[in-house]
């Protein structure tokens, strides 16, 4: 059975991403998705004028949430669940290491009615533009994952995560 979201709730952490940021959300905004979107961007106190250009923003689509202090990217993750307001919620790095242009693909399982949610991989295909101490880092910690959870991950530390909100929303009341 097929599920047919209405809008797609797009949550995106951001700490001192001044270079990366506009682009980031130029990227969002551009992909088709073939549904509503709303982006909510959540400043974990940058210093670097990050924050300064969120305040700046007056597109509609876009949700910006200044945090009083810094929290880190779980805390912002959390933050942009609970006010997400999507069938389905994607967390995008402001980093541009991961591209906005496979959300399609991302998406695709959960439309078809396969699963509930995706994780992305940055490293189904080689390990991209990751540092080699960090790729092998990675591999260990998803082996061990994957060993003591009978799973087969390629990317545990992935930040593309696509989840249905009702689901989400399932999950949250255990946390």
């Amino acid at each position: 059975m097929t599920f047919v979201p209405k809008k797609l709730s797009i949550i995106i952490p951001v700490y001192n991403e001044h270079k990366t940021i506009e682009e980031v959300i130029n990227r969002v905004l551009a992909v088709d998705i073939g549904m509503d979107r709303e982006l909510i961007v959540l400043d974990g106190n940058s210093t670097d004028g990050t924050r300064e250009y969120l305040q700046s923003l007056r597109d509609p689509r876009i949700r910006v949430i200044l945090e009083g202090r810094r929290g880190g990217k779980g805390a912002a993750v959390r933050l942009g669940y609970e006010h997400a307001t999507g069938d389905v919620v994607i967390i995008q790095d402001a980093d541009l290491e991961l591209d906005p242009a496979e959300f399609p693909r991302l998406l695709a399982p959960i439309l078809n009615g396969q699963t509930q949610g995706v994780y992305g991989s940055r490293f189904a295909c080689g390990r991209g533009k990751t540092p080699f101490g960090s790729f092998m880092g990675n591999k260990i910690i998803t082996w061990v994952t994957n060993l003591l959870f009978f799973s087969c991950l390629t990317d545990i530390a992935t930040a593309y995560k696509v989840i249905r909100k009702d689901v989400l929303d399932l999950s949250l009341i255990h946390i």
